[in-house]
């Protein structure tokens, strides 16, 4: 055969395949919106998608978005899928999907709203019989990142969208390997995020647990696990599916072996041993349908739940700057993210808890006491004759705002240097004495937890030293423990719980830019709120509270002093990163409330932690701050308003009522809001 016509055929192939390409830009497609349509009404993932088209599921995002178009085979492949999809919607369809209760209606950003917003307004008209809203389905695909699970005659899946589905399942196996195949799950949050943020949750309500062969308690109240001997341990096992080293608790996570580099991981809550009802989490008694919905809320903003609050706050940090990202030379797989935490690290030794192995042998003065305020002062003789009242500010997600844009160290082990120029630009531990500092002592000291001035050197974060050069006070570190590699790690998380918290209290009623004495009446009404929505907004606030926590877990068993424990092998375990937060906060509040003496003349009687009392001529916060022309707070001052590191009314008292927590010892700022005159 001649070489010249091996060529031609090549040449000839090439062509066609050319034309091939040109073809198949010709097919057409439904628009965007409609392709995601169909999507969902099938109960198909993105993730299912692309994994059929070989492709990822930012491309099927970004078809459904119209953003991009797929090319060549891919989108003749596409076509047709989309095809089937809406042929299977047909009238004909011998069997219907599941019933889809309407969405929610978006909250007004007038400022005007129901009188009774709720998370769950269609519920009341939910009919009263399970078999009457949902259909066999072994074969039907789910939709959402979770379902509630609940037993009547038949085990009953729950999901996000109000939709149910009777499942064809007896034992927890069955019920798993139908969550593998239904399809339920989430995108990741970031495009370099880990797969482990996509799984789906499975919650057993108490009826499916009991349905389910699962014990009503756990016998095991230390550990808190099921015995690895109990019947279902071994069925799973049985079934090809292991634990995480956690064991089978309120909250385990199911997996198969990776196979064909795949994953199959279930995350389960357990509500009858007190998951969603403990650690953080203090939901209302809530149907299993109103629960998906709360539950699909939370997840859509922040995250799929996957234990406690705080372990949820610990997660998002990780899900949101992960510590890989995909290897972009030949092979694949992940390199370090340099922005994420992946490296871990020894505090340096002035910031290791008492606990610590590092803390042995150490000095209390020769530890940082990075900590929230805990102060409170008798009231002068002016302010007991002019102010009859005292009124609780406190500012709202004080420590999560403070994370915003704050540079910490990542993940390179701290610098020891002696007698370093104090540079604000660095994260680290500083010595310096600052006794020298002439503060007014009407107000805390920002330098110490006590609020009462420092005695000695003492180590203190880079906010704090740069926040006393702003106080125009002499800076002269003596060491320090400097982290040079260094960027704002919290900042996307903040932003996120920013959202989700701002978007909750919409949902309540509370908007945005309202004037100040409007915020105040929206918050009264808070206490006839319904429940399900209070609830999402404890969980919202106590994950970023936990989170930050996280940062300087403790030990959880009683262990021998300076005996290492489980957290501290973890790259999120930084307790320099959360006193950097804290002290933030700290300084912050300082200013705020240093402005307001120089502004109104009134200084705080106590403050604990991000809550400040002040004296008031009438009972009502709106007599301690400031009004601006348009109604609402000034800048740089305390004011009143939704907006994280904004302020709301903690609580008010009668003066005497001050007068006698202080003269008990007490911190009146403790007991304002509970307190009963």
């Amino acid at each position: 055969m001649p070489a010249d016509y091996d060529d031609r055929a090549e040449l000839f192939a090439r062509v066609d395949a050319l034309l091939a390409d040109v073809l198949a830009q010709r097919i057409p497609l439904p628009p965007p919106l409609e392709r995601a349509r169909l999507r969902n009404a099938a109960g198909l993932s993105r993730a299912q998608i692309a994994d059929a088209l070989d492709c990822s599921a930012e491309d099927i995002k970004a078809w459904e978005a119209g953003t991009q178009e797929p090319l060549a085979a891919r989108r003749a492949a596409y076509a047709r899928l989309l095809q089937g999809l809406k042929t299977l919607q047909r009238p004909e369809q011998q069997d219907p999907p599941p019933v889809h209760e309407p969405a929610p209606t978006p909250p007004s950003r007038t400022g005007k709203k129901a009188e009774q917003p709720s998370l769950f307004p269609d519920t009341a008209h939910m009919p009263s019989s399970p078999r009457s809203r949902t259909t066999p389905t072994p074969t039907v695909t789910a939709t959402g990142p979770l379902a509630v699970i609940d037993h009547a005659a038949a085990l009953i899946a729950h999901f996000t969208d109000g939709s149910q589905m009777q499942l064809d399942a007896d034992d927890l196996a069955s019920v798993l390997h139908w969550t593998l195949r239904s399809g339920l799950g989430r995108d990741k949050l970031t495009q370099q995020g880990r797969n482990s943020d996509c799984d789906p949750l499975i919650v057993l309500t108490p009826a499916a647990s009991a349905a389910l062969h699962l014990p009503a308690a756990l016998d095991d109240r230390a550990s808190l696990r099921l015995a690895d001997s109990h019947p279902v341990i071994a069925q799973l096992h049985q079934a090809g599916f292991r634990l995480t080293r956690r064991g089978f608790g309120p909250w385990p996570r199911v997996y198969r072996p990776v196979t064909d580099n795949k994953r199959a991981s279930i995350q389960l809550a357990i509500t009858a041993w007190g998951a969603l009802s403990q650690d953080g989490w203090n939901l209302p008694p809530l149907p299993p349908t109103d629960l998906a919905r709360l539950l699909g809320t939370y997840t859509d903003r922040l995250l799929t739940p996957r234990g406690s609050t705080a372990v949820c706050g610990e997660e998002l940090m990780t899900a949101l700057r992960p510590p890989t990202r995909a290897r972009r030379a030949p092979g694949g797989g992940g390199e370090p993210n340099s922005r994420g935490l992946h490296t871990i690290l020894e505090p340096a030794p002035p910031e290791a808890p008492d606990a610590h192995p590092l803390a042995r042998g150490r000095l209390p003065k020769q530890a940082m006491q990075e900590e929230a305020w805990d102060w409170s002062r008798p009231p002068n003789d002016q302010e007991t004759a002019e102010f009859p009242y005292v009124v609780g500010l406190d500012t709202n997600l004080a420590f999560a705002v403070a994370s915003s844009g704050l540079p910490v160290g990542l993940n390179s082990p701290p610098r020891h240097v002696y007698a370093p120029p104090f540079d604000n630009k660095v994260p680290g531990a500083w010595l310096c004495d600052l006794t020298h500092a002439a503060l007014d002592p009407r107000l805390p000291s920002p330098f110490t937890a006590t609020g009462q001035a420092p005695t000695g050197p003492a180590w203190y974060t880079t906010p704090t030293l740069d926040y006393a050069r702003e106080l125009e006070i002499e800076v002269q570190p003596i060491e320090a423990y400097l982290r040079d590699v260094h960027g704002p790690y919290l900042t996307p998380w903040y932003e996120r719980i920013r959202n989700a918290y701002l978007a909750t209290m919409a949902d309540l009623g509370v908007h945005e830019k309202i004037p100040q004495a409007d915020y105040l009446a929206a918050m009264k009404k808070l206490a006839t709120a319904d429940p399900a929505l209070l609830g999402l907004l404890a969980a919202i606030k106590a994950t970023a509270k936990g989170g930050l926590g996280k940062l300087r877990e403790g030990p959880r068993d009683i262990t021998a002093p300076y005996t290492r424990w489980a957290a501290l092998n973890k790259p999120t375990w930084r307790p320099d990163i959360r006193a950097a937060v804290v002290a933030r906060a700290r300084v912050t509040l300082h200013r705020k409330m240093n402005k307001m003496a120089k502004k109104t003349g009134r200084y705080p009687l106590a403050v604990l932690s991000d809550c400040a009392l002040y004296p008031a001529h009438t009972p009502t916060a709106l007599d301690v701050v400031p009004t601006a022309p348009d109604q609402q707070g000034v800048p740089g001052l305390l004011r009143l308003g939704v907006n994280p590191g904004f302020a709301k009314e903690e609580g008010i008292q009668v003066m005497d009522w001050y007068q006698h927590q202080h003269t008990q010892g007490l911190n009146p700022a403790r007991y304002i809001k509970n307190a009963t005159a």
